[in-house]
């Protein structure tokens, strides 16, 4: 029978998906480490100030409990994404090579500068200049040196950057 011959039920039920969690390890830097854990107690204090969720199906019951369950989501995501968290010390990182943690100063064939600093996923902002471990960009700069030239392949044509120096942040 066709799903639009069903009666619906008078109790609506509140579906979220769920958020997919990355295949890849999940490295942290010391500050991502942090932003998990302050993301946590940031929406379990969200869920304590909703108490106990509503049983009737009243439209505004309805919204809280799917403002419930979306942040039942999340936390279900964030206390995942900090289950599989493996932090990164960047002093144990090899300072003469681009690794994850490391800031890389750059400069392209017009003399432009740029700054990058290699990242976990979470904490990836390319606008800032943190980028994820995993992205085109980061990991054509890993194992780099400095005084080596690797290639940005970007949709508006491929980029010669110059790495011209490395540094890591104390942790």
């Amino acid at each position: 029978m066709s799903r639009a011959f069903v009666k619906e039920s008078d109790d609506p039920s509140v579906e979220v998906p769920e958020r997919q969690q990355s295949p890849h390890p999940n490295y942290v830097t010391l500050r991502g480490l942090a932003a998990l854990q302050q993301q946590l107690a940031e929406l379990e204090a969200s869920l304590s100030a909703m108490g106990m969720p509503n049983s009737g199906a009243a439209n505004g019951e309805l919204v809280d409990r799917q403002a419930r369950a979306i942040v039942e989501r999340d936390l279900r995501y964030v206390r995942e994404r900090l289950r599989r968290a493996i932090p990164i010390d960047p002093a144990k990182q090899p300072h003469d090579k681009v690794a994850f943690g490391a800031v890389v100063e750059t400069l392209d064939d017009a003399d432009k500068k740029r700054c990058f600093e290699i990242v976990g996923e979470d904490e990836a902002d390319p606008a800032a200049g943190r980028l994820s471990w995993v992205s085109p960009l980061a990991l054509a700069l890993t194992d780099a040196s400095v005084g080596d030239v690797v290639t940005w392949k970007r949709p508006a044509g491929d980029l010669d950057l110059e790495i011209t120096g490395i540094t890591y942040r104390r942790a």
